[in-house]
């Protein structure tokens, strides 16, 4: 890391948040699922993503290994390099929030000091957490990419559920048990969501 800069001053747009919500023709929030590696978190974003443009909803989806091949390529998977990719993350859900769009976070973010940062950031009621609860069980059984049997043969350190810890949420704004409900439900239950909240109408 550089040293920081103090002679940075924030440039404030002509245009605003209010502005481009009402250009998108609805409201920006950021949808932030959490859970570990194989509960659902990437397949359940983007399925929502897709049920939204197809009605004309703007969004972005901000996926954990995504943004690792660009934004935080640097970093490792040790605890402080977790908390490093949740800050950026964070910052770039809040930019594109300004934005006007409705940005989905897909990313284990195990611990929770940093969703809790990541919510301090964000003006009240636009952090909308979504803890994907599926047990480490099931998880691996789902293991496409073999990451469970590499980090239990020792190949991946810090893997979180084996040798790293995943504090799970209290108080999310919706938990959704992915291993006894459909995409499909899933999909539905975070739709209501956004409408409960005002983000979209039906």
């Amino acid at each position: 890391m550089g040293t920081k800069s103090f002679n940075t001053v924030w440039h404030k747009s002509v245009i605003t948040r209010g502005d481009r919500e009402k250009l998108h023709k609805h409201k920006s929030v950021v949808l932030w699922f959490t859970g570990l590696s194989g509960s659902g978190k990437s397949t359940l974003a983007h399925a929502i993503e897709e049920r939204l443009y197809k009605n004309g909803i703007s969004t972005y989806v901000l996926d954990g290994d995504n943004v690792r091949h660009g934004l935080c390529s640097d970093l490792s998977f040790t605890d402080s390099d977790r908390v490093e990719n949740i800050r950026r993350i964070g910052e770039l859900a809040k930019l594109l929030t300004d934005a006007g769009i409705i940005t989905l976070t897909a990313f284990i973010s195990p611990f929770k000091v940093d969703r809790d940062e990541a919510r301090k950031r964000m003006p009240h009621g636009d952090f909308l957490e979504i803890y994907c609860q599926c047990p480490i069980e099931i998880c691996e059984q789902r293991d496409v990419k073999g990451l469970y049997k590499k980090a239990r043969a020792g190949e991946i350190p810090f893997f979180t559920g084996i040798d790293s810890p995943y504090e799970a949420p209290v108080g999310s704004e919706l938990v959704i048990n992915t291993s006894d409900i459909s995409l499909e439900d899933s999909v539905q239950e975070v739709l209501n969501l956004l409408m409960r909240h005002g983000v979209i109408s039906e």
